[in-house]
């Protein structure tokens, strides 16, 4: 017998043999309807896949992440199926899993159109119900290559020519159709149910702009209509929340032909960024942080040495000067080192914790710019904090508790992540593990729950991220805290001890919004455009509903300017009603409706954009009020 221990800690004995889906059979029919694939020993594989030995399992529903990844990657599967049944002779290139759905890449003569998905969807729903069974084949190197080269599948030939020699190949089989693929998958096409294709786009293959632009259908899929009825509706809020689509019709932001990747801020997106720059310096300077601001362009003497030449030159814009090549920065951290080179420091002084709002450049490719969420340049909202070892986990402490406080003020639910040493790194496992350690047991101390990415942290050292989610359950990396034994190595950096002898310093970098112009793009979807009163460019619009209260409005204004109110004043020869509803659609907080008895009164008529009539008030209230709600940064 053998003993298969369950995640809830039972152990159940069974023959070898025993397949994954009989387990679940056996701890209950329920369970065994709603399974899609097991995790045998943290691998993720195949509900008939057999246990021969003493095992962990856990039976994965589409409750799970790993669940819904292998009902979405067998939805495209059958994607992929009802394409080539529709279009023949077109080839498959990937297509995988992703968030809340999948996508698959097709080079075909023929041109998608979003007509094309409603035919595609209903051969998909064919498919489905011709309950095929996914049958998993392995195949030798020779075997495969010869199969995908007989059915002119040029781009699985390569795929397949790109595998390690030692790798297992294999196929899943779907009827007489088959593709190159690991796996796992549903045991049937009859266990996907509610799919929804949702819309085209091109994407080279590989992701390399030199290689072909192929066609890619995106879709999702579910196990109830339900839940599929409330995704397309969460989509629909997002497309209309969309900050591209905001920021045009708010007059925020553009990006304009001449500078792809680098945006535009108007008047009004001005006021929100100038207005998240202020808090951000006043926040700073309360915890001790002294502003610095370092050059936009350096030697690249300078990036050879702090290892960004080597780990980062792709990223990198250069220009000559004088002969020399420079670099245009992508991150400020060697500008602060050179400021804390330029003196010798006490050990008394530390931490010294230097803010930068410093502008980068980074090199993205065309076809994953985003409106404000993907640009080429950006500023980071930077700071580097030089501390003593014996500082590092209060210190780390502190910046967890900014972060809180700066989060809580927008509203901001968020989650913690800790990403430890990639693949290419600078610096020993000793020292790596020595930072990690650090990070965690800041993490810890704070009573946070975490998630650790392995293999996921900067070059230069383990980091702990923090994950924003908006009002449409969508999360956003923004914060990040990188702990960093390697940059003061490289650059000497040095402080004087209580012994009088010199010693290295820790360095932390930090970001808390991150990017401001990405900041603003995830608040603009957030509120939806309607900012809270202390970030909204425009705070009041005064509407008087004839000329005879034009003066009376025009002395409302310079009262309202005067308290440092950001105000409109609305004269246009329109009915009162249309004013009212032009300053809701420009999501303006407040609007003081002025007539003849407001005229008389020496008050105004308060309307808020989403609460409607507030009644009549005196200049003085709604002034007060006002101020209160901007002091205090209320959402």
């Amino acid at each position: 017998m053998i003993k298969v221990s369950l995640k809830d800690g039972s152990t159940r004995e069974y023959n070898p043999g025993v397949t994954v889906l009989q387990v679940a059979g056996d701890i209950s029919k329920g369970l065994a309807r709603a399974a899609l694939a097991g995790k045998l020993n943290g691998k993720v594989v195949d509900l008939n896949t057999s246990i021969n030995q003493d095992a962990n399992l856990e039976i994965l529903t589409f409750d799970s992440p790993e669940g819904q990844e292998v009902y979405r990657h067998s939805t495209s599967h059958v994607l992929a199926e009802a394409v080539q049944r529709l279009y023949p002779g077109t080839k498959l290139a990937i297509g995988p899993a992703i968030k809340d759905g999948f996508y698959y890449d097709f080079d075909s003569e023929h041109k998608f159109t979003p007509e094309d998905l409603e035919k595609i969807e209903a051969e998909m729903n064919k498919i489905i119900k011709e309950d095929l069974p996914f049958k998993r084949v392995e195949l030798s190197r020779e075997e495969a290559l010869q199969k995908f080269e007989e059915l002119g599948e040029t781009y699985k030939v390569e795929l397949i020519n790109d595998l390690p020699e030692d790798a297992v190949i294999s196929c899943y089989e779907q009827g007489d159709w088959r593709d190159l693929c690991a796996g796992p998958h549903v045991p049937s096409t009859g266990k996907l149910k509610s799919v929804k294709l949702l819309n085209l786009a091109g994407a080279y293959w590989r992701g390399n702009e030199k290689n072909k632009m192929l066609q890619r259908i995106y879709g999702t899929s579910f196990p109830k209509k339900s839940l599929l009825d409330e995704y397309i509706t969460r989509i629909e809020e997002a497309k209309r929340r969309d900050h591209r689509k905001l920021g045009t019709e708010l007059d925020l932001f553009s990006i304009q032909e001449e500078g792809p990747g680098f945006p535009f801020f108007h008047p009004k997106g001005m006021v929100i960024r100038n207005e998240l720059e202020k808090f951000w310096r006043e926040e700073h300077e309360k915890r001790g942080y002294q502003e610095i601001r370092t050059p936009l362009i350096l030697n690249r003497k300078l990036w050879e040495q702090s290892g960004h030449w080597d780990h980062y030159k792709e990223n990198m814009y250069f220009t000559n000067i004088d002969e020399s090549v420079y670099a245009v920065k992508p991150m400020n951290c060697p500008g602060s080192i050179l400021i804390y080179k330029s003196k010798l420091h006490s050990y008394r002084e530390l931490p010294i914790r230097m803010g930068e709002l410093g502008l980068v450049h980074r090199h993205e490719l065309s076809g994953v710019l985003h409106g404000l969420m993907r640009v080429r340049c950006f500023t980071q909202d930077d700071a580097h904090i030089y501390v003593l070892p014996s500082q590092i986990k209060d210190e780390i402490i502190g910046v967890i508790n900014l972060v809180d406080d700066f989060y809580k003020v927008f509203g901001f639910t968020y989650h913690v992540e800790l990403s430890t040493k990639p693949e290419k790194a600078m610096g020993s496992d000793e020292i790596w593990e020595m930072a990690t350690n650090a990070l965690r047991e800041a993490i810890e101390a704070k009573g946070l729950e975490y998630k650790t990415n392995e293999g996921d942290g900067a070059f230069y050292g383990p980091k702990i991220d923090f994950h924003l989610e908006d009002c449409l359950g969508r999360t956003w990396q923004c914060g990040t805290i990188q702990l960093d034994f390697q940059m003061p190595e490289k650059f000497d950096l040095t402080y004087v001890g209580e012994d009088g002898q010199k010693h290295r310093p820790v360095m932390i970098h930090r970001v808390v919004f991150g990017s401001i112009e990405r900041f603003i793009g995830i608040m603009t979807e957030h509120f939806g455009g309607a900012f809270p009163a202390w970030l909204a460019p425009v705070q009041v619009r005064v509407l008087p509903i004839t000329d005879r209260q034009a003066d009376y409005a025009s002395s409302v204004v310079d009262k309202l300017k005067e308290q440092g109110i950001r105000v409109e004043l609305d004269t246009r020869n329109e009915k009162i009603g249309y004013k009212i509803r032009e300053a809701q659609a420009q999501k303006i907080p407040y609007m003081l409706v002025i007539g003849d008895k407001e005229l008389d009164k020496g008050s105004v008529s308060v309307r808020h954009r989403n609460q409607g009539d507030l009644g009549a008030m005196s200049l003085k209230d709604f002034t007060g009020k006002l101020l209160e709600e901007i002091r205090s940064k209320s959402c």
